[in-house]
């Protein structure tokens, strides 16, 4: 665990914590690791969580399929992100998705209980901790806003538009780096991808992109 701690240390989750510290918490949190292989499932929608996870290497997505197998991609984990604190509370129930390996991964997992209650030696940055959970939900949140901003647009370009902007806003650049390749973009959207990369030939011809895989300029 001791070549994570770097990784550890530039998590929201760590903010404000010094890495001599992370590491003579990770027994007090009762930190595991598990790896991940490329297609492999580390949470099932339906299963119950009590750990916080973060990404210690690779990507993952949260995604959900429906009965027929229409794909949703409803987020993206990088390295250094944290997720499944949206079911920290006891009541929170099931998980709603699935988070998926799109490449070989490490996750670093912590027991829920040991982050929320403090612990008998009264580590002095316990209580940071649970204050950084909270900020992650609201963070969280944000994004989930910023994601239904998208959804909320009622064609394919409005939505291809709304979501690039963010980009170039979140990246402070008008040439930008998506994190999806064509058919997870258009999952994430939640668009027919065919009709999505007709809309971005249609956008490109008429001057107001271009685009080369995953990257993007905005004219």
């Amino acid at each position: 665990m001791k070549k994570y701690i770097s990784v550890l240390k530039r998590t929201q989750l760590f903010s404000g914590v010094g890495e001599d510290e992370i590491l003579s918490m990770l027994s007090c949190l009762t930190a595991k690791t598990g790896s991940y292989k490329k297609g492999q499932y580390i949470l099932h929608q339906g299963e119950y969580s009590g750990n916080i996870f973060v990404l210690v290497e690779g990507k993952v997505h949260i995604q959900r399929d429906d009965y027929w197998g229409n794909r949703s991609i409803l987020g993206q984990i990088s390295v250094g992100e944290m997720f499944g604190e949206s079911y920290v509370a006891p009541e929170s129930g099931a998980l709603l998705n699935d988070v998926v390996a799109v490449e070989d991964s490490v996750v670093m997992m912590f027991d829920v209980k040991r982050i929320l209650t403090t612990c008998s030696s009264a580590c002095r940055f316990h209580s940071l901790l649970i204050q950084n959970v909270f900020f992650a939900i609201s963070e969280k949140n944000k994004k989930l806003v910023q994601k239904l901003d998208h959804m909320s647009k009622r064609t394919t370009r409005e939505k291809l538009m709304s979501y690039l902007s963010e980009e170039s806003k979140r990246q402070n650049n008008s040439k930008i780096a998506i994190p999806f390749n064509r058919q997870q973009l258009a999952d994430f959207l939640a668009v027919d991808r065919s009709a999505m990369s007709n809309e971005l030939c249609k956008m490109r011809n008429e001057g107001l992109i271009e685009f080369k895989k995953n990257l993007f300029t905005l004219l």
